[in-house]
């Protein structure tokens, strides 16, 4: 970026100029005021941030059994084991969806940053398939997920372009497994093509089926970024880390150095390689999400005072 142009994006944003004087809260706080659109990209660790983790005791707990039998050391490496059979899939990934979807509580984190984004233009693409955002009661038409929902399945060859809801099967799954299986006629079949069905979840190959519902998503989101492109837009990263950086992170970095006024701001406790051509418009926040929307919320709660 050349020096004159810094310079204009530092009179843009003014919080550039500031991360030597405030708390990160304030920064955080005066970046969101100065925003004329957020784009927020939520990964992983904001879902860490409020205990869903995926290691330690919460894996342990659910899947002592799986563990015993394999070695797994968390779920991520759990969630793509090749296991021998259906039924033994299903045994897990009932157990699976039912702790990280039907059983996974309200994020305090989630809570607070709908409070923080409240009457502001803003829309959020996230890499988790969890619950968080429902939990947390944001508006579904402003939430892109991008990753697919763990509640879903679909036919594992995509013969066709629909997705499946399947609450009370996998509580039934979960009801009425015996020794790490669940029974065979428990065991989804496509409706058109008889094949196997699967978790609703983007692949190492970048697929999954995209139905109607997943399209609307989509557009929402392209119509947001066409509609703010050219203003100042805030581009907040919240816990995305290398797992899928093609997802948000890399898109993110690409869209921050490609629209002239946007100000990218990552907030990870890691200290990712940021490119050279966007240092002078980036923001890092080395802080814990959890606390770090705390101490926002308490800003804002003297503020009103």
């Amino acid at each position: 970026m050349l020096e004159k142009e810094a310079a204009i994006l530092t009179q843009n944003w003014q919080v550039l100029a500031r991360q030597d004087q405030v708390s990160q809260a304030e920064l955080l706080r005066e970046a969101l005021d100065e925003a004329e659109a957020i784009l927020v990209g939520v990964g992983a660790g904001m879902g860490a941030a409020d205990g869903f983790t995926y290691v330690g005791p919460r894996f342990q707990e659910a899947f002592p059994d799986f563990i015993a039998k394999y070695g797994w050391l968390d779920m991520f490496q759990a969630s793509v084991f090749p296991f021998a059979d259906e039924a033994e899939s299903w045994a897990f990934f009932s157990r699976f969806v039912k702790l990280n979807y039907l059983d996974q509580g309200v994020g305090a984190s989630y809570v607070r940053m709908r409070q923080a984004l409240k009457g502001r233009n803003y829309h959020i693409i996230t890499s988790n398939a969890d619950n968080a955002f429902e939990q947390a009661d944001y508006d579904p038409d402003k939430v892109f997920d991008v990753q697919g929902k763990y509640i879903l399945i679909q036919c594992m060859y995509g013969c066709h372009p629909k997705r499946y809801r399947i609450d009370d099967l996998v509580l039934e799954m979960v009801d009425r497994q015996e020794n790490m299986r669940v029974p065979e006629e428990l065991i989804p079949q496509c409706p058109e093509c008889g094949q196997r069905m699967e978790l609703n979840r983007r692949n190492h190959w970048d697929w999954m089926v995209e139905d109607q519902a997943f399209k609307e998503e989509k557009v929402r989101y392209d119509s947001f970024l066409a509609r703010n492109k050219d203003k100042k837009l805030l581009l907040l990263e919240m816990g995305c880390g290398y797992m899928a950086p093609q997802v948000i992170k890399h898109p993110f970095q690409d869209m921050a150095e490609a629209f002239p006024q946007a100000l990218y701001l990552t907030v990870n406790l890691k200290d990712y390689r940021i490119p050279p051509a966007i240092r002078p418009k980036t923001i890092w926040l080395e802080a814990d999400i959890r606390q770090l929307l705390a101490d926002l919320e308490n800003l804002d709660e003297r503020s009103d005072r």
